[in-house]
């Protein structure tokens, strides 16, 4: 029953980063946050607090405002403690270009009383930074800033 729940909260989840809402997601979020997205480009790079993560939602959308998420699979275990869930999907956007923009990728998120604590994105880098090249010659200086950490 606790993993049927958790399903649907990734779901709804990710619903709403597919309307942009980062601020409803956040508030899933624990303060002792940590959050990787691989890579030493702008978007790469590991988080530890929330305001960070806006910073980094704010900075993800303002690149690639229409990103979408399929999911194509949800793996929990655990228990509300100490859960551990696996988000396989395939993301589409409209960067800020015109440019088309497809990867595919599985986030990982640990989650202790209903918070995250722990999110990593596994995900094909290279197209990232592709994109983010594009993206710098097109005049958007934010592609080519250094990466958000605290």
């Amino acid at each position: 029953m606790y993993t049927y729940f958790v399903r649907q909260f990734v779901k709804r989840t990710f619903e709403c980063l597919n309307h942009g809402d980062y601020e409803s997601v956040l508030q899933g979020v624990s303060p002792s946050i940590t959050h990787t997205f691989s890579g030493t480009h702008a978007l790469g790079g590991t988080r530890h607090s929330v305001e960070a993560m806006r910073q980094w939602f704010k900075r993800l959308y303002l690149m690639s405002p229409k990103l979408e998420f399929e999911i194509k699979n949800i793996v929990v275990s655990g228990f509300p403690w100490d859960t551990t869930i696996a988000v396989e999907w395939v993301d589409t956007a409209m960067p800020a270009d015109g440019s088309e923009y497809v990867n595919e990728g599985v986030h990982i998120i640990k989650m202790q009383w209903g918070k995250a604590v722990y999110i990593h994105a596994y995900l094909d880098t290279q197209l990232v930074e592709a994109l983010l090249k594009r993206l710098s010659a097109y005049g958007i200086a934010e592609a080519s800033a250094p990466p958000i950490e605290d």
